[in-house]
């Protein structure tokens, strides 16, 4: 591993920085401001709920757009781009003179932070690494712990002394002195793969490149992404209502902000694991396993209870991210190939940030509706059960079909 480093420093510290920092376009971390906004606008759960839904839906939208260029322009050049509007659009969240205005951010927020940020990241990273893409991925990937962990802390600490807005403007800040230069200069000299990343990689035998309209025909690339949604539908719907479910369990204040130190450390912990797994055996291994652990936390929300249910929901629910996310970023150019791989996670990451925009939207409404969050949790849990028996029979097909094309 330290040799791994040593040889890859530039690439992996590269990698971690633009997920790290992808920390301002999550859910995890604008959900800290709802409070504020929903008093300053006076808005509901549900009508804020919906007005963050279209604008991550709008952001959606754009990334099938913007996410192929990956294919065609230089990570670096790109970095230039996005950084410097993510880093506006904080400012905006921050000042927000008006609803439209505020809703404007969110959109940039999600479109560069989570999606384009994270997307840079696992593409060139998936794209750089062949035998060694399980281990480069899984340390990549630790940048959203490192933010999961640190950048809420750090918000809350700020916003308590200075207020929610100088928390917002010290982001914007460390985004424009700390990210931009970092990932600038790892990603200036794209990493090219050495003779053994693939003589000795077993995932590379004469994969045929999928174009983005191959894989969007493909039934298996849909039922693999039905199971590869739930992670950040779930979570998402966990973090932006955190407050609604402190309020009506009666725990206390920023119990969810404490234990997502829990929720980095399982994390991170089995994104290691997970990437020496992807490593020795390949990705599709993994497949469903993930899926376990988000239905016990489904179940445990469903539960009434003293507060130590909390950081139960936030192992289960770091145990399936770990996995997860370095299944699903070295899952893609195993089964796909390389060569178009940015036009193809574009379309996976747009799924996923359509899937975060529904789940605070029709959740909100559902609770305004009289439909409590701990009620719908069973029905999530049941919908977790289902894709996993598909996934465990989409992998038997893709078994089939990776072998004959051998």
């Amino acid at each position: 591993m330290l040799k791994f480093l040593r040889q890859n420093f530039r690439w992996i510290i590269g990698g971690f920085t633009l997920t790290f920092f992808s920390s301002f376009g999550q859910t995890y971390f604008i959900s800290i401001s709802i409070s504020e906004w929903r008093e300053i606008f006076d808005l509901s759960h549900g009508e804020f709920g919906r007005f963050y839904m279209f604008a991550t839906l709008a952001s959606a939208a754009c990334l099938p757009f913007l996410g192929k260029l990956i294919d065609f322009i230089p990570a670096h050049k790109l970095i230039v781009m996005v950084i410097p509007i993510l880093s506006a659009a904080a400012i905006l969240a921050g000042i927000a003179p008006s609803l439209w205005v505020l809703i404007i951010a969110i959109f940039l927020l999600r479109l560069f932070g989570q999606g384009l940020m994270s997307h840079i990241a696992l593409t060139t990273t998936g794209r750089w690494f062949s035998a060694e893409r399980g281990r480069a991925i899984s340390l990549v990937i630790l940048g959203h712990q490192g933010g999961e962990a640190s950048m809420p802390l750090v918000f809350s600490m700020v916003a308590i002394i200075y207020g929610y807005q100088a928390g917002w403007f010290f982001g914007a800040l460390l985004l424009l002195i700390v990210a931009l230069p970092i990932s600038l200069w790892a990603y200036s000299a794209p990493r090219e793969p050495q003779n053994s990343d693939i003589s000795s990689s077993f995932s590379e035998k004469k994969i045929h490149n999928w174009t983005r309209k191959e894989v969007m025909s493909d039934p298996i690339f849909w039922i693999l992404l039905t199971g590869a949604l739930a992670p950040g539908f779930i979570g998402t719907i966990i973090f932006y209502h955190q407050n609604y479910l402190t309020e009506i369990n009666e725990w206390p204040p920023q119990i969810f902000v404490k234990s997502l130190v829990a929720l980095s450390t399982m994390t991170v912990i089995f994104t290691l694991i997970s990437g020496a797994i992807v490593n020795k055996f390949g990705s599709r291994i993994l497949l469903p396993y993930f899926l376990i652990p988000l239905v016990i936390a489904c179940f445990l929300l469903t539960i009434k209870g003293p507060a130590i249910i909390v950081s139960g929901v936030m192992i289960f629910l770091g145990i399936s991210y770990g996995i997860s996310w370095t299944l699903f970023g070295s899952l893609w150019p195993e089964i796909y190939g390389t060569k178009y791989l940015g036009s193809i996670r574009s379309i996976t990451i747009s799924a996923v940030v359509i899937a975060t925009a529904a789940g605070p939207g029709i959740t909100g409404t559902l609770i305004d509706a009289g439909i409590s969050l701990q009620k719908q949790m069973n029905y999530i849990a049941i919908y977790c059960l289902i894709a996993l028996l598909a996934m465990v029979a989409s992998n038997l097909f893709l078994h089939k079909r990776i072998y004959k094309e051998d």
